[in-house]
């Protein structure tokens, strides 16, 4: 059998200049390849990739990715300035206190933590 060692979401955007700059506002160390088509966005153990793409459609992306962080309002306070759409963490009935993110090409990037008890 063979064993998976992790996952990796390839989030479309219109503009590799752009995303990088806003990536690593978001705290990712990123590497795009000469070509500007592709780029590799890292944070500690996570990692999200980014494809050039011809077109996106912010208001009508579906492409979502979800984050487990250990501090969901400190990662709120990290993120309040960069640009795109910030949605404030809340306490779920789940025990989890979630938020979310949306960047300037309509990728949801969902975060959450564990409650505290």
């Amino acid at each position: 059998m063979v064993n998976f060692a992790s996952v990796v979401p390839i989030l479309p955007v219109s503009d590799m200049k752009q995303a990088v700059i806003n990536y690593e506002r978001l705290g990712f160390k990123v590497t795009a390849y000469e070509t500007g088509d592709y780029a590799f966005a890292l944070r500690d153990e996570a990692a999200i990739h980014l494809a050039k793409v011809a077109e996106t459609d912010p208001v009508h992306s579906q492409v979502a990715v979800y984050l487990y962080v250990d501090n969901a309002d400190n990662l709120a306070e990290e993120w309040k300035h960069v640009p795109g759409e910030l949605v404030r963490p809340a306490d779920t009935v789940y025990g989890l206190r979630e938020g979310a993110y949306i960047d300037p090409d309509g990728n949801l990037i969902r975060y959450g933590s564990k409650l505290k008890s």
